[in-house]
């Protein structure tokens, strides 16, 4: 059976290569044709006939097809749907900010988090995505953009820390010099919140940002929003990401998504401030998408909550919303695609 060789960081090239009694540097220059986007090995020039065939009959080279391809008339973002080679489908969105142009990436096919608000987890879990095939998600979008991308987001489809291993090769692929090299510090990783791997991934010491989806103050509406915190609560969740910053020095990141008349009465709003003021993360909050299938409405009373904030020293944003006219809910397309095959 082939292997995937898109998921192989170098040293486990040059493993393969030091097998084959090949020099070392034949894995840099693999990995660099690799992270052009190449979809065969013929296109490697500068490996011989005979290597390229070796390769060719022990390996496969991931190509995601695209389905569909929108384009935001209001600020230019683009959402693509991708076909995987077990014809599977994943989103992506590339984004253009003063910043930089980002590129939110999925990892996951499907998702079994199951939180209340999210089009993705709709229909569960299918599987998890290998590295190669987050690396195309950035790949292809750039080729296809036409944009440099100089940000990666795992904020798309999946639980990036439900797929750790997978995620982590990803990381570090995608930070390698010969390859795309993208910095950690250009890379944010967004989690419902599963502490013990919040803390496999402090143990790591990469310095990308950690988005921790929050959305509720007190463990009965968390719980209602999103499931995977039953059995856990926000306490721990705090406390975990408490030690992710004591290991990275990286502060986390606390994703709100603002709920008409579910999480965003003054109550709630002094109890958020009460729990994140110690870990001097960043709050980020989050004008609702919604989702045909979810009973849930974006909040009216943003500027209420904020006041509260406000006094109470919060460091906030309101992040802008981008692609309004697009399906911006994450996992809307691919929904739509699956509605239209039955």
């Amino acid at each position: 059976m082939k292997r995937d060789i898109k998921s192989m960081d170098v040293p486990a090239l040059e493993a393969y290569f030091k097998s084959m009694d090949e020099r070392p540097f034949r894995a840099g220059q693999v990995f660099k044709w690799l992270h052009t986007g190449v979809k065969t090995f013929d296109e490697m020039t500068n490996l011989s006939e005979k290597l390229r065939e070796k390769l060719d009959s022990e390996f496969f080279i991931t190509v995601p097809e695209l389905i569909e391809k929108q384009v935001s008339k209001l600020d230019g973002t683009i959402k693509y749907l991708w076909r995987t080679m077990d014809a599977n489908a994943i989103e992506s969105v590339v984004m253009e900010y003063a910043h930089g142009n980002t590129v939110c990436i999925s990892t996951q096919v499907g998702c079994r988090m199951g939180c209340a608000f999210c089009a993705s987890t709709l229909g569960g879990l299918v599987r998890n995505l290998a590295p190669s095939e987050m690396l195309d998600q950035v790949l292809y979008s750039q080729r296809d953009a036409g944009k440099k991308i100089s940000n990666v987001v795992l904020m798309g489809i999946g639980e990036p820390l439900d797929n750790f291993d997978n995620v982590i090769r990803f990381l570090q692929i995608l930070n390698h010099p010969v390859g795309i090299n993208i910095g950690a510090r250009h890379i944010t990783l967004s989690t419902c919140g599963l502490p013990d791997n919040i803390d496999k991934l402090g143990d790591y010491g990469i310095q990308l940002t950690l988005a921790l989806s929050l959305h509720a103050p007190d463990d009965e509406t968390r719980s209602r929003l999103v499931p995977a915190n039953q059995g856990v609560g926000v306490g721990a969740l705090i406390a975990a990401c408490e030690r992710y910053f004591e290991k990275t020095g990286r502060r986390v990141s606390f994703e709100y998504a603002m709920i008409d008349g579910v999480n965003d009465s003054p109550h709630q709003a002094n109890l958020l401030a009460e729990k994140i003021r110690e870990t001097g993360g960043h709050l980020n909050l989050i004008l609702l998408n919604s989702v045909s299938e979810r009973d849930l409405k974006p909040s009216g009373n943003i500027e209420a909550f904020t006041k509260i904030l406000k006094q109470k020293g919060i460091n906030y944003t309101i992040r802008r919303s981008l692609g309004g006219d697009i399906d911006a809910a994450c996992g809307q397309l691919r929904k739509k695609a699956l509605n239209d095959k039955e």
